[in-house]
C-alpha cells in the first residue's frame, strides 16, 4: 500500500528555532536576555518561523514585540506585525511571541511594549 501524506491544517507551522527569553535586572534597568545573552542580536532567515519563548516568570509585564525602529514605539517607531503571532501572558507557561519572517523583511528590532531600552536587533539576512 501507499503511504499517505498528512498535511497540518490551521495555524501550525514548523518552527525553525526557539529563543528562550528571560528578563534580567541590570544596573541599567531590566533587559531582555535571549538564550542567556543580554540583548543578543538574533538572525532570522526570511521564510522561516521563530518562537520567542516568554514562559519564564521573569517575563511578567514585559511583552516582546517587533518594530523596524530600534527601541520600537519608544523611539517613535511602530509595532511590526507582519507574520507575528502572540499567545498567552508573558511570564506564564506557554507564553510566546512568534514570527514568520516575510521575504524581503527589513531589519527588525525586538522591544518591550511596557518599558524602554530592553530590546535588541533581529537581522533578516
Amino acid at each position: 500500500g501507499s503511504v499517505g501524506t498528512v498535511t497540518a491544517s490551521g495555524t501550525s507551522t514548523n518552527v525553525a528555532a526557539t529563543f528562550t527569553v528571560t528578563v534580567v535586572s541590570t544596573g541599567y534597568g531590566n533587559k531582555y536576555y535571549v538564550n542567556g545573552s543580554q540583548q543578543a542580536t538574533v538572525n532570522l532567515s526570511e521564510g522561516s518561523t521563530y518562537k520567542f519563548d516568554q514562559s519564564d516568570n521573569s517575563n511578567s509585564g514585559h511583552p516582546l514585540r517587533f518594530s523596524t525602529t530600534s527601541n520600537g514605539t519608544w523611539a517613535g517607531g511602530s509595532q511590526y506585525t507582519t507574520g507575528v503571532t502572540t499567545s498567552g501572558t508573558p511570564g506564564s507557561s506557554g507564553a510566546y511571541t512568534q514570527i514568520t519572517v516575510a521575504v524581503g523583511a527589513p531589519t527588525l528590532y525586538y522591544y518591550c511594549t511596557n518599558h524602554s531600552g530592553m530590546g535588541g536587533q533581529a537581522n533578516t539576512p
